[in-house]
């Protein structure tokens, strides 16, 4: 209940400060794990993710954002859990497993850091994907979130990684390619990628 009225006040604060553009909402499932893979440039990217879905999104954040007053609580209320910057804890590994496995949506940044190169992106997302067996779905947020001004968050297709199905860990890098070219493509083109 309170994350339906905690989406529905920044629903609000969007129309009015953010006008966002959802491109490709249909690409997320409607049912079953659900991992959302976005490109990062903002504290504000979780909430982007995610309000304009009608599933409930949970969100791996970095320990900082809960410091940050109000972010920190709405982050709390709607679903996210902390990340310490030093590395994923065993605990934060299993909570985001079980979430996924559970038949949730968790959303994911696998640059770890805001503005990163693409081309530094963590593993972590690769992991998740590949332990879950979740639907990997590639996002972009674009837009620069200036006051007034349109953001858009495009939904690509789930990405197919059967052919990953079964590899070991020598194989989250090759993942973690496929996941960040989709999401560069759909940033380049402003459109969702294709299966």
């Amino acid at each position: 209940m309170i994350y339906v009225i905690c989406r529905g006040l920044l629903r609000f604060i969007y129309a009015i400060c953010f006008p966002l553009k959802v491109v490709g909402k249909e690409n997320v499932p409607k049912e079953g794990g659900v991992l959302l893979c976005a490109n990062h440039i903002s504290l504000l990217d979780p909430f982007t993710m995610g309000i304009k879905l009608e599933r409930h999104v949970k969100y791996m954040a970095k320990a900082e954002i809960f410091k940050v007053p109000v972010i920190g609580w709405i982050a709390r209320q709607v679903g996210a859990f902390p990340v310490k910057r030093e590395g994923v804890s065993k605990e934060s590994i299993k909570t985001a497993l079980n979430t996924l496995r559970g038949g949730n949506v968790m959303g994911i940044f696998p640059e770890g850091t805001r503005n990163s190169d693409a081309g530094s992106a963590k593993k972590g997302a690769a992991s998740f994907a590949l332990r879950s067996g979740a639907a990997v779905v590639p996002a972009a947020i674009i837009g620069r979130y200036k006051l007034f001004r349109r953001m858009t968050i495009i939904y690509g297709a789930p990405i197919d990684l059967s052919e990953f199905a079964g590899a070991g860990s020598d194989s989250l890098e090759a993942v973690t390619d496929v996941i960040m070219g989709r999401i560069r493509v759909m940033l380049e083109t402003g459109k969702p990628s294709q299966r």
